[in-house]
């Protein structure tokens, strides 16, 4: 079969050195936003429970976490380390990046390429993607690409069921050193306003009727067909796949549309436990999966940002993966560590009561 030129394929193939992930410890569950906000009915609710920030925890915090993590696992010199790309849309600072913070911490800084990346829910993986071209054009050995949010949904709003905190980070390199991977990756993108926040605005505003179509729908199955018909695999060819995953209903169904299985899903489908982690959303779910694979194991990996765009990814497993795995905290050691707040505590936590 012909390849599809619009597939991104770097000149040296790259993979995944290392991954970590990062979800703070507490937990608001979906009821007790229901309680508040509409008398207690619970029926029909996105998830079960989201993660939220600590009072001292924002996306600096989080993503050094999740950097440190990948770095225990890729146990490369930091000073080899080229770039350093953090996507999110709640970085702390309007001006002055995450990324420096990162580099600086993690001893990469100063011979570093460091940026921070927008583009709502998938600004994770274009981080990845930038990372497989440095490196795969032979301009950096080992570059880190994470996504982590600390998201807001307005309160009584449907995005304050889902709007959570965490996300994800991976040492990209050589594909001789990885534990994954990355054959191939493949953007679908159009201007579909589904979700924005202007300057000033405290929290994002959605268009409901362009939620499923034709935006995460539409791109995520464009992305994922066409990453597919690319590569001339099927559902059955992979053992995993991850989707982004803004509850638990819409994954589902975009996986049963592609073919894929619930139980090709299931380790990577998250949201309903922590919740919309946004730019972390679909990378953590990849984290998980790396977390129970085997040596070659194949994972389609599909993201999604309002906006509109999805990025696909083929990624095949390595024996490297059972040498490293241990050495950082899975993605379910972070879940299982939780505590219960009620919304009293998340609204003070999130400041969503003005002090002044």
């Amino acid at each position: 079969m012909t390849e599809n030129k619009t597939l991104l394929k770097t000149s040296r193939p790259v993979g995944i050195i290392g991954y970590g992930a990062y979800v703070p410890r507490y937990r608001l569950p979906a009821r007790e936003v229901a309680r508040v906000w509409v008398g207690g009915r619970a029926s029909g609710l996105p998830i079960k429970e989201k993660s939220v920030p600590g009072l001292d925890e924002d996306v600096i915090t989080m993503s050094l976490e999740a950097v440190r993590n990948a770095m225990l696992r890729a146990a490369v010199d930091p000073t080899e380390i080229r770039a350093v790309w953090i996507g999110s849309e709640s970085h702390p600072y309007a001006v002055k990046p995450t990324s420096t913070i990162i580099a600086e911490a993690i001893g990469a800084a100063p011979h570093v390429q460091a940026a921070d990346l927008e583009f709502a829910c998938k600004a994770g993986t274009e981080a990845m993607v930038m990372a497989m071209g440095l490196v795969g054009s032979g301009m950096a050995r080992y570059a880190i690409a994470g996504g982590l949010d600390t998201a807001q949904g307005k309160p009584g709003d449907a995005l304050e069921y889902t709007a959570a905190a965490g996300g994800a980070a991976f040492v990209i390199g050589p594909a001789e050193e990885s534990l994954a991977v990355i054959n191939a990756s493949y953007s679908y993108v159009t201007d579909t306003p589904d979700f924005w926040r202007r300057e000033y605005q405290h929290y994002p505003e959605h268009g409901n009727r362009f939620t499923g179509e034709p935006a995460y729908f539409k791109h995520i199955l464009s992305a994922g067909r066409t990453m597919l018909e690319s590569l001339g695999t099927t559902a059955k060819d992979y053992q995993w796949a991850v989707f982004h995953q803004p509850n638990t209903k819409f994954p589902q169904r975009a996986a049963s549309l592609l073919g894929f299985s619930e139980e090709q899903i299931k380790p990577g489908l998250l949201s309903t436990v922590i919740g919309n982690t946004y730019a972390g959303a679909a990378i953590i779910g990849l984290t998980a999966i790396l977390d129970v694979a085997k040596p070659g194991d194949r994972i389609l990996m599909v993201s999604f940002g309002s906006g509109a765009g999805s990025d696909a990814f083929d990624i095949m497993v390595t024996p490297e993966l059972l040498l490293r795995r241990d050495r950082a905290l899975k993605t379910q050691d972070y879940i299982a560590r939780r505590t219960e707040i009620d919304y009293a505590l998340y609204a003070r936590m999130r400041g969503k009561i003005a002090m002044k």
